[in-house]
C-alpha cells in the first residue's frame, strides 16, 4: 500500500498529510530505521544489524514505504536519508528532546517517592 497525502490511510479516511505521516512512522521499525540514518548511508545488512532483531522481510517492507514517500533514498553507498528525510528527522529532534527532559523528570521523580 503506498503512503502518500491524498491517499486514506490507517486511522484515518480524510489523506491528510499529517495523518498519512503519523501512519508511515507508526509502522514497526520505520522510526527506528530513520534514528539509525541520521548519521549517514548503512547498507542493507549495517542497517538489519543496527535496528537489532529486525527480519530482512519487514526491513525490505519499510525501506519500500519510505523510498516511496521520498525520506529514503539508495545510493552507491546504501540507504540514505533524502533532503526531505534530513528536515523530517530536525523536525523530530525538539520531540526527541522533550523526551529527554521528561525521563529525567521521570527519574528524579521516583527517586524522591523512594523509602
Amino acid at each position: 500500500m503506498t503512503i502518500i497525502p491524498g491517499n486514506k490511510v490507517r486511522g484515518s479516511d480524510s489523506g491528510r498529510p499529517i495523518m498519512a505521516l503519523l501512519d508511515l512512522l507508526g509502522r514497526r521499525w520505520a522510526l527506528r530505521m530513520l534514528w539509525e540514518l541520521r548519521a549517514g548511508p548503512l547498507t542493507f545488512r549495517a542497517l538489519q544489524a543496527a535496528c537489532g532483531d529486525i527480519s530482512p522481510t519487514v526491513l525490505n517492507t519499510r525501506l519500500a514505504e519510505l523510498r516511496q514517500a521520498g525520506i529514503v533514498g539508495q545510493g552507491d553507498e546504501g540507504y540514505r536519508l533524502t533532503d526531505q528525510g534530513g528536515e523530517l528527522l530536525a523536525a523530530l529532534m525538539p520531540l526527541h528532546d522533550w523526551a529527554e527532559g521528561w525521563a529525567a523528570a521521570i527519574s528524579a521523580a521516583g527517586t524522591r517517592d523512594r523509602p
